[in-house]
């Protein structure tokens, strides 16, 4: 969390930003509401009409992605660490990458409503306990993220009040949480996607325009701004060369190589962007889609680099440190600097937005695991009617923001960072391996899927808790206890390779029972056809 002491947001931002903010959730809501599935479909609930445009959809899928971290905390990052910085940056590119050559179009084609469906169609012996363990995975992951969400609001909030009192903060999360839940039980997939497509359009606006600034700022030269940022940073040249962060030592190289891991694998397997590859209705809209979120994404990637050196360069590491130690302040530092006012109400409105997107595509994919996977296919058998399974996804979505909302109340304290990366860590361990084997292996048996998904998760969530970041150091959960055995904070490079590990090993161990199978799923991950 942020600790800053006093808010570094003037009144006259505090007060366009609270307009901003109120304008966009009012029209997005409406929105939401006049584009909600009238009809008692659950295609239209889980996917929307399927009708969207390439553009359209490529936008949702950035929208889907881009959290205020990226906004914030990433350009904090590189505003702190300088190279290091623009290192983990390169991390979010490579992983679209991974989603584009990996797993998109199969998917696509053998999945329907969730991924719980190709799996289904690939194991259709043991698809009924395969459902369930992925439905446990995806609740876990989703509802870690959609705290992490709730959370950032709070440390959001703090630039303009400093340290909220506890009924502010209470006041927050349940405001946010509150049109979280009215986003994904009311609008489903037709909502959620406006709100992301407006997300995203306000997003690549603000860091456009931000970015154009800072570049002006130096006659638009990258040298300048490098020399610029290395005299603000303190450091001089080192600011530039790797090591200020993740250099330290051994086990810092190591932590950072694991989270990585975890970013560019557990993107892959995200539900809610796993949902969004289902959504396109023929395979060339997903490729283009697909296409236009990487060069998105890789934008705002770009523009967080600038945006971090240009803090860095304009009001110097020393001021940033002391306002926030984590950095997230950079951006509205560095806005405030350059814009006034106006352009720092832009940037906070846009990042309570950013939240909202991502807090409600994430609620609207555990929902849907939960109604179709567990509602519908294992305890209705397929039996549910669709108004009967649509009204379990608009309760389930209720409950899971209720939950999301009280968690975040009792570990309001909680890294927010962490969280997010733990996520990720659950994807990358669990549910990629159980994909990855579904679509590339013909051995791959249920009994594999069962031990990837509930190794993977249990092997990530034991290794966090026995990590720094529960214990043993003044930032962790219980700073007084010491029961840290595993020394890093992200498990990615132990539980992603056991999780694999785990899938091999469950399928080596049992003889292989589904038969007259792999051709026909074999064709329709090809082509799509029955």
């Amino acid at each position: 969390m942020v600790t800053t002491s006093a808010g570094v947001v003037d009144r006259f931002s505090m007060q366009l930003t609270f307009l901003l903010f109120l304008s966009v959730v009012v029209v997005t809501l409406f929105m939401a509401l006049l584009t909600a599935p009238h009809r008692d479909e659950i295609s239209e609930f889980y996917l929307g009409n399927r009708g969207m445009s390439a553009l359209r959809n490529g936008l949702a899928m950035c929208g889907d992605y881009l959290s205020a971290a990226t906004l914030l905390g990433t350009t904090g990052l590189v505003a702190l660490t300088g190279y290091d910085g623009l290192l983990y940056l390169g991390g979010t590119t490579v992983a679209w990458m991974m989603v584009v050559l990996l797993i998109a179009e199969p998917l696509h084609h053998a999945g329907r409503f969730t991924p719980g469906d190709m799996i289904a169609l690939r194991l259709p012996r043991m698809q009924r306990p395969v459902r369930i363990a992925l439905a446990v995975c995806t609740l876990t992951l989703t509802t870690l993220y959609l705290v992490a969400q709730l959370l950032g609001s709070v440390a959001l909030l703090t630039q303009f009040t400093g340290e909220p009192g506890a009924t502010t903060r209470t006041l927050c999360i349940v405001v946010i949480g509150t049109i979280v839940i009215a986003y994904a039980s009311i609008g489903g997939m037709p909502g959620a996607t406006v709100i992301q497509i407006i997300k995203a359009v306000m997003l690549l606006a603000g860091v456009a325009i931000t970015t154009v600034m800072v570049l002006h700022h130096y006659h638009w030269s990258p040298g300048a701004l490098l020399s610029a940022a290395a005299d603000g940073s303190g450091d001089g040249e080192r600011f530039l060369q790797p090591g200020l962060r993740y250099g330290a030592s051994t086990s810092s190289k190591l932590d950072f190589f694991s989270l990585e891991l975890a970013i560019v694998l557990g993107l892959a397997a995200l539900p809610h962007v796993l949902m969004r590859l289902l959504a396109p209705r023929t395979g060339t809209v997903l490729r283009t889609s697909v296409v236009w979120a990487v060069s998105l994404v890789g934008l705002v990637c770009l523009a967080a680099g600038i945006l971090g050196l240009g803090a860095t360069a304009v009001v110097g590491r020393d001021t940033i440190a002391a306002t926030d130690r984590k950095g997230d302040a950079a951006i509205l530092l560095l806005a405030h600097a350059l814009g006034g006012g106006v352009l720092t109400a832009l940037l906070s409105c846009l990042a309570f937005v950013t939240l909202l997107a991502v807090a409600a595509g994430l609620t609207l994919a555990a929902a849907s695991s939960l109604a179709h996977d567990v509602y519908g296919e294992v305890i209705r058998k397929g039996r549910a009617t669709e108004a009967e399974e649509l009204t379990v996804a608009r309760l389930s979505a209720v409950v899971i923001g209720v939950l999301g909302i009280l968690l975040s109340l009792f570990s309001w304290q909680a890294n927010t960072a962490n969280l997010a990366f733990l996520a990720f860590a659950i994807a990358a361990s669990a549910i990629l391996p159980t994909i990855v084997y579904s679509l590339f292996w013909r051995r791959f048996t249920g009994q594999g899927a069962l031990l990837s998904l509930w190794g993977g998760l249990a092997c990530s969530v034991l290794l966090v808790v026995f990590s720094p970041v529960v214990s043993s150091t003044p930032s962790s959960i219980y700073p007084d206890a010491d029961f840290a055995f595993f020394p890093l904070q992200n498990p990615g490079i132990v539980s992603i390779p056991a999780g694999f590990l785990l899938g091999w090993l469950g399928t080596s161990l049992t003889a292989r029972q589904e038969t007259g199978v792999d051709e026909e799923f074999e064709v329709k991950m090809l082509v799509g056809s029955e």
